[in-house]
């Protein structure tokens, strides 16, 4: 029998992860109260329940009562050889304020006091569940399909999963270099497709913009070079414990270098399934008539 706790901030996403778990076949309960946790796995090993195979247990801080007790159980369990995989969804405290002011909803531990608040108690007491989990997926960046092709590629296809998650982000420096940056690099010292008035108003997703700059060999040089060290930095990252990294890389808007080398970075790394990555281009629709 497979068992997943799924766990994590409130406004991280775990009702999405329920959902697709519950598609995904398993038997999946929200906010069993934790002292019947034992009882219900029992049950269902007994097979007064069915024939069940898969079960999902949602337990967040709605459960706070008891929530000192888990630990407990899922030692328990485990020496019985029911060992719970821990699945634990984070986001930054911004983007969870964030979601809270969209659905106007109340935080379960801010009463009647501020979002952040509440945010800051409910990270303490789930810290344990964070040390101890299995896999840890940071969804500030997100969106809801990228979040379930993550899960499927853990609970469906069952493929190894390193608690990373990478950003390449392309975008224009005079917008601004992204706050959540990790990594910056700046490819303004590659030739401009923006001085072609034919490749003006493309962008790196065009392949004439597109080729105008690999040709260059320069850019080929420095693509080779940074995915060298990127891949000397992802295994040092996931060894310390890092679940998200953001791979910024900038020229003047945002349009044609850089979106070209991000691309080419994206393709170089997505050949592999051991963590997740993701392409953004920031700034690629903005100033369309005079971006660079």
């Amino acid at each position: 029998m497979r068992l997943v706790i799924v766990t994590g901030m409130s406004g991280a996403g775990k009702s999405v992860a329920l959902k697709m778990l519950e598609d995904a076949e398993y038997f999946c309960v929200d906010n069993l109260p934790i002292p019947l946790i034992e009882k219900f796995i029992q049950i269902t090993m007994d097979g007064e329940a069915g024939d069940i195979q898969k079960i999902a247990l949602g337990i967040d801080v709605r459960s706070m009562v008891n929530l000192g007790e888990l630990k407990s159980v899922l030692n328990r369990l485990e020496e019985h050889e029911m060992k719970p995989e821990i699945l634990f969804l984070d986001a930054n405290d911004a983007t969870l304020v964030k979601r809270y002011k969209e659905t106007r909803r109340n935080h379960p531990l801010a009463g009647g006091g501020r979002v952040d608040q509440g945010i800051q108690i409910e990270r303490k007491q789930l810290e344990f569940l964070k040390e101890c989990a299995d896999y840890i997926i940071d969804t500030s960046q997100l969106l809801t399909r990228e979040l379930k092709q993550e899960l499927e590629k853990i609970f469906r296809e069952n493929q190894t999963f390193n608690n990373l998650m990478i950003t390449i982000l392309s975008f224009g420096f005079k917008y601004g270099i992204p706050n959540d940056s990790d990594l910056v690099f700046d490819v303004r010292f590659l030739p401009n497709p923006y001085y072609f008035p034919e490749m003006r108003v493309m962008t790196g997703n065009d392949a004439a913009v597109f080729d105008y700059v690999m040709s260059c060999e320069q850019s080929r040089e420095f693509l080779d070079k940074l995915e060298d060290m990127i891949r000397f930095l992802i295994p040092n990252y996931v060894a310390e414990g890092k679940n998200q990294l953001v791979i910024s890389i900038g020229c003047t808007g945002g349009k044609h270098r850089s979106v070209t080398l991000a691309n080419a970075l994206y393709k170089r790394l997505n050949v592999e399934n051991e963590y997740g990555i993701k392409l953004e281009h920031r700034d690629i629709d903005k100033d369309s008539k005079r971006g660079k």
